[in-house]
């Protein structure tokens, strides 16, 4: 395979991870995760300085 084809090959990948990666974000906030997530960061926060 010639580098032109290998870098396709890369590009492809590449932007599927991607495209997978940002359906996962709609998806969670789709389902109102968000506020849940923010929750458990605080908490991992507040506790990594003592306060939680």
């Amino acid at each position: 395979m010639d580098s032109k084809g290998k870098g396709l090959n890369l590009a492809l990948i590449r932007y599927g991870i991607l495209l997978m990666g940002l359906s996962f974000v709609f998806i969670g906030i789709y389902r109102n995760e968000v506020g849940i997530v923010l929750k458990k960061a605080i908490n991992i926060c507040l506790e990594c300085i003592g306060i939680g």
